[in-house]
């Protein structure tokens, strides 16, 4: 623009001096700078032609050049982001006056989505608060709750509307989050405020700070991953769901070196040889709710079964390797972050051996390198690990990983976390056995604290297990509502009182008191909800 401003200026005299000079024919300086703007514009400059001066040819030559070089150069620089500006949506700085009973989600992160399509699904109104302006602005072209404003700030949650607002959520980062927390107490002492932390060392810090609800999903998926890692067939039955007082809910894994792996499951026999329900199988990270008779059980399968603890145990032993056993005795961690930590925290506490891998050398590291390089895998002793938990902090390079390890390892088992729910699938299709996604257990650890009127009674298993009332299936049979084929969900069980009843069949009809135990994955629940809450 000053470029610009200086040309135009430099032009007219030039142009009021030659003229004056050269043809004698003296203009104004206005009269001088309209031909130049004439001239640069490309709009018309012949008032005043033609010119009499070789002096004039020459200037008149110049300027037309310099003219077409600014306009084509001021153009990108000026007019675009002018026509942008003027054409672009722009995120408002406070949320609607009338807006109550909301979440304010400080701020818009890739763990927000599965809370926000919870919140969706349930019709509960929320409002993204983002302080990055162009996030801001990208952000609100396809999602209207979006405003401009520090949710650190007092400005910026009033403008949320925290004092109507049902509930906080901060997940920035661990100190930005703590600011929140003690801004939205100050803005409004009673609102509940919900935190994630990283680091769970800091949670003390986000409690004192006045939070509500500080959880740590990094921690639990650690945890959970760990319990994955079996030193005995218990483990899986022990982190089961219990549905009543006999019938419980479990997901077990069909190892590698199962002779049940690769059968269908009419020839696996679980039923009469186990006695369970196998009411739904993921295959290559894909739910199947109604497996029938010729469905393929590949290795690494997750079988979602139900029935008694012995059952159970009996199916446990089927799945098992008859290679390797039921022991894992030993087990490569690779990744030393906050999952790989708490993964080797829950291992210290048992007699299984460990090797860590990680890229930084820090204390405690056995193996130190890059997990895709063929060399540190066989350094790590990953050709005689009975089991390998991955705990990688990229998606991609988990993925690269899983492909390397199932080649140099096929029969060792392969239990990995991932950031995104997107890349569960392609995880499991890399040869992972289990895979647990950050963003979808943080999403069910949140809306756990939110919903009121839901009993989330698993977080971090691959489907959801939930206990609340529909009031749009009352009076109707489970044939007549056709759950499973309308959402994908899997009802296993009602609460009417204090009696539990697993014997559910499509003639089972569904009372106003009743309360149904569902399950299914995030987004079949989604779609149960929407359909029958």
């Amino acid at each position: 623009m000053i470029v610009l401003g200086v040309a135009l200026i430099v032009t007219s005299l030039g142009y009021q001096w030659g003229m004056a000079t050269y043809e004698d024919r003296p203009r104004s300086f206005l009269d001088s700078l309209q031909f130049t703007v004439e001239m640069f514009t490309t709009t018309g400059f012949g008032g005043d032609s033609p010119w009499e001066s070789p002096q004039m040819h020459t200037f008149i030559i110049v300027t037309d050049l310099l003219g077409m070089a600014l306009l084509v150069g001021a153009l990108p620089v000026v007019a675009t982001p002018l026509l942008q500006s003027m054409l672009s949506s722009s995120a408002p700085e406070k949320a609607d006056e009338g807006l109550t009973d909301h979440v304010v989600i400080c701020s818009d992160t890739t763990r927000s989505e599965v809370l926000i399509d919870e919140l969706d699904s349930r019709g509960i109104p929320y409002v993204i608060v983002e302080s990055d302006r162009d996030r801001a602005d990208e952000l609100y072209k396809t999602n209207d709750h979006v405003i401009k404003a520090d949710p650190a700030s007092t400005d910026g949650l009033e403008a949320a509307k925290v004092a109507s607002a049902r509930a906080v959520v901060a997940d920035v980062s661990d100190q930005v989050d703590a600011s929140i927390v003690l801004t939205a107490k100050e803005v409004s002492p009673d609102v509940s405020v919900i935190s994630v932390v990283e680091d769970p060392d800091n949670a003390r810090y986000h409690e004192i700070a006045g939070a509500d609800h500080v959880l740590s999903p990094r921690s639990l998926i650690g945890r959970s991953l760990s319990k994955k890692v079996t030193s005995a067939m218990r483990t899986e039955i022990d982190e089961s769901v219990a549905i009543g007082d006999e019938l419980r809910l479990a997901e077990i894994s069909i190892r590698h070196g199962s002779a049940l792996a690769g059968t269908t499951l009419a020839e696996s026999n679980i039923r009469e040889e186990s006695g369970v329900t196998v009411i739904g199988v993921w295959v290559d990270g894909r739910f199947n709710p109604a497996p029938g008779p010729k469905t393929r059980l590949p290795p690494g399968t997750v079988l979602l079964a139900s029935g008694r603890t012995d059952q159970l145990e009996q199916l446990v032993e089927m799945t098992q390797s008859t290679i390797r056993g039921f022991k894992s005795e030993n087990v490569v961690i690779v990744g030393y972050g906050q999952v790989g930590r708490s993964v080797r925290d829950e291992l210290d506490k048992t007699t299984i051996t460990y090797t860590l891998v990680d890229k930084a050398d820090t204390e405690g590291i056995n193996v130190v390198g890059d997990a895709t390089e063929p060399e540190i895998l066989t350094e790590a002793g990953i050709e005689d690990a009975d089991t390998v938990v991955l705990a990688l902090p990229d998606d991609n390079t988990t993925e690269f990983a899983t492909l390397m390890i199932r080649d140099l390892a096929p029969d060792t088992e392969i239990i990995a976390r991932v950031n995104q729910q997107e890349n569960v699938s392609k995880t499991y299709r890399a040869g992972a056995d289990y895979v647990l996604s950050l963003t979808s257990v943080t999403g069910r650890m949140i809306a756990s604290q939110i919903f009121e009127n839901r009993d989330l009674l698993s977080l971090e298993q691959q489907v959801k297990v939930i206990r609340e009332r529909a009031p749009q299936l009352v009076g109707q049979s489970l044939a007549e509502a056709n759950v499973r084929d309308r959402t994908g969900c899997i009802v296993i069980g009602l609460e009417s009182g204090s009696t539990v009843i697993t014997d559910i069949g499509p003639q089972t009809t569904f009372e106003p008191e009743d309360e149904l135990i569902i399950v299914g994955t995030d987004d079949g629940i989604r779609a149960f909800e929407q359909a029958f809450c």
